[in-house]
């Protein structure tokens, strides 16, 4: 059986994918850095970011759900091409508007663009990149998010309005748009992960089935309740509420644990945040090469179990170290989680549901990443800082059984 890694992979896609995952997490990295300057020239409350917020994650959910089910109609390739020139424009919407209130669908239509990007581009990489690649592209997602504060650092630091900063992404929007349509037709061709009959022998892993489904490429039509049925959709949808609840809880509130709860100071648990981030960075880049030499099944059972033991260091009241290195420990562990994830998806709901599942999971990750982190807020103010690992314990512990529910569940 070919494996993910000896399928030959076209290089102009791969590339592309690898910017475009850059670029998916650059506006994410520039609003922490502007907003400050945002809310002073419309004369607004630090707190009116939620309001961006509240439309950017309903606009990302609305289209990471629905892009699983586009992609069925229009191909991967238009769905990349108008989401990014979507992005672009939101950006772009940004950087031009003259009133707070104007920036806030303009948001909701960032959270359009992003959510489709995402979705699409997770389906497309799942069927055509293999373990390694996947890892790498979402680790690319990061350094993304980490270019994104240096943009707009430097922008308001050159004197610049903040709206360059915004200008500047947008403008690199605009140019993957135009690189998205005018390979739109390579994207159609052998980027959608279509529905496949797979050969009698059956795969031994989530990489053959990959190989074994774009060798064996036949087009059938699946109903829409079909997928909605089959249980492990619904399984892998709150696994990946949860993952992201995890990684994204633990960068929000490690600095509030570290200095209330764990005595240290402000500039050292700053660096370990980083830490946190660099972690998760560099894991993806390490274990991508690990995913094509062990089977990505396994990588991925032991970092969810890994995640669980960080999380179990943190909620130990033992000395900050402790909680340092269960910090770096979860970061490290997650970072094949997201990616892998979503390459076995078509394991658990077979390749037919594939494209929707994921979308429906990529949907799931965003409202995950932002309602749960809230609670977990919530309950800090109530108990303590010191909450912060019981929470991220109970959240690993409920990742690992949803997920042994969907693999035991699978179609």
């Amino acid at each position: 059986m070919t494996s993910p890694s000896a399928r030959p992979i076209r290089a102009s896609l791969l590339v592309l994918a690898y910017f475009a995952f850059i670029s998916l997490g650059l506006p994410d990295g520039l609003l922490g850095v502007a907003w400050p300057s945002i809310a002073g020239d419309f004369g607004v409350a630090t707190s009116a970011v939620g309001l961006l917020l509240i439309a950017s994650t309903t606009g990302y959910f609305i289209s990471s759900v629905a892009a699983g089910f586009t992609i069925a109609r229009v191909g991967v390739g238009w769905l990349l091409a108008f989401s990014t020139a979507a992005a672009s424009a939101a950006l772009a919407g940004y950087a031009i508007s003259p009133a707070y209130a104007v920036m806030v669908p303009f948001a909701l239509l960032a959270g359009f663009g992003g959510g489709a990007i995402d979705s699409g581009l997770n389906a497309y990489a799942a069927g055509a990149f293999g373990a390694k690649h996947m890892n790498w592209l979402h680790a690319f997602f990061g350094l993304g998010v980490a270019i994104g504060p240096l943009i707009m650092t430097a922008v308001i630091s050159g004197g610049l309005s903040w709206r360059w900063g915004y200008g500047i992404v947008a403008s690199a929007q605009a140019c993957l748009a135009l690189a998205f349509f005018a390979t739109v037709r390579r994207w159609v061709r052998h980027g959608s992960v279509a529905p496949v009959a797979v050969a009698a022998s059956g795969p031994t892993s989530s990489g053959d089935a990959v190989a074994t489904a774009v060798a064996t490429r036949t087009v059938e039509k699946v109903r829409t309740r079909d997928t909605l049925a089959i249980p492990a959709v619904w399984l892998g949808v709150l696994a990946f509420a949860v993952y992201v609840a995890v990684e994204a809880g633990a960068g929000l509130w490690a600095f509030l644990l570290l200095t209330e709860a764990r005595g240290v100071s402000a500039t050292i648990a700053g660096l370990c945040v980083s830490l946190y981030w660099g972690m998760l960075f560099v894991g993806r880049v390490v274990q991508g090469v690990a995913s094509e030499r062990i089977n990505p099944t396994k990588i991925l059972v032991g970092s969810l179990f890994g995640m669980a033991a960080g999380a179990l260091l943190v909620a130990l009241p033992l000395h900050a170290g402790v909680t340092i290195f269960g910090l770096a420990v979860i970061g490290f562990a997650a970072a094949p989680v997201f990616p892998l994830l979503t390459l076995t998806t078509v394991d658990r709901v077979g390749q037919a549901h594939a494209d929707r599942t994921i979308g429906m999971q990529i949907g799931g990750a965003g409202l995950g990443g932002s309602l749960i982190p809230s609670g977990i807020g919530l309950l800090l103010g109530h108990y303590g800082a010191g909450a912060l690992g019981t929470c991220l314990l109970v959240l690993s512990v409920l990742l690992i059984i949803f997920y042994a529910a969907a693999t035991r569940t699978r179609v």
